[in-house]
């Protein structure tokens, strides 16, 4: 299936959350109550307290928000793949996310297109749908996905791509990176820093550059799925 794929026709994403309430403290009454029945399993399993287990808020689509969705394609120019690669970020979550929305509705509206992530199919792509209906937004045909049969839904993730039907562990796209020899530069931040680079620093470019990062990734772990050569950086562009 995968040798038979047209890279051209699939959109490559990654997304950077954010709790919508940096401190637990500043939750209201109700908002601490309802993490507290959320986070129950968490702070049994782990004996921490409603606080601690906050640190966990921006993986939780009603606690969290997107800061940064950054996409990539594939295109040919001259005979040489390129990477070519978008971001949409910032503190006004509903603009990002319509602004994300118009691109795909308007410029990858074919059925032929697919959206591809690493952990997409658990992570990403319900993450994305929640937060547009949260935020009273129409959902992006590509992740309409009410009503469709499994084989009617386009979408790839390539954690699930290197299960092959094993279900039981999660497998990191930093360590796919390692066991498959795909350069990855030394990076900035990691995930657990994001919300404080988002809150407290305010740089959103920081966050745009590590999102980013992960998108290029993904290509190149799905290039060496398929026994591609990998794409050299001098032909990864941002736009």
């Amino acid at each position: 299936m995968l040798n038979n794929l047209d890279f051209s026709k699939i959109i490559f994403i990654d997304i950077e959350t954010v709790p919508v309430i940096y401190h637990f403290s500043d939750l209201d009454d109700r908002g601490k109550e309802l993490w507290d029945k959320k986070t129950r399993f968490l702070q049994d399993r782990d004996g921490l307290s409603p606080a601690q287990v906050y640190e966990k808020a921006g993986i939780y689509s009603e606690f969290a928000k997107v800061a940064c969705i950054s996409i990539g394609i594939l295109a040919n120019k001259d005979g040489e793949e390129q990477i070519r690669l978008r971001s949409f970020a910032g503190t006004d979550e509903k603009q990002l996310l319509q602004e994300f929305a118009d691109m795909v509705n308007s410029k990858f509206a074919h059925p032929s297109y697919m959206l591809c992530a690493h952990n997409g199919k658990e992570f990403d792509f319900p993450f994305l749908s929640r937060r547009f209906l949260i935020n009273g937004l129409m959902l992006p045909e590509m992740l309409n996905i009410a009503g469709k049969k499994p084989w009617e839904i386009n979408h790839l993730d390539t954690m699930e791509l290197w299960k092959f039907g094993d279900y039981k562990n999660y497998t990191s796209l930093e360590l796919l990176t390692y066991v498959f020899d795909i350069p990855t530069p030394k990076d900035d931040i990691d995930g657990s820093q994001v919300a404080a680079v988002f809150y407290e620093e305010q740089d959103i470019d920081r966050i745009i550059t590590y999102c980013e990062k992960d998108v290029i990734a993904t290509i190149q772990l799905m290039r060496r799925y398929t026994n591609q050569p990998l794409i050299h950086d001098d032909f990864i562009l941002s736009t």
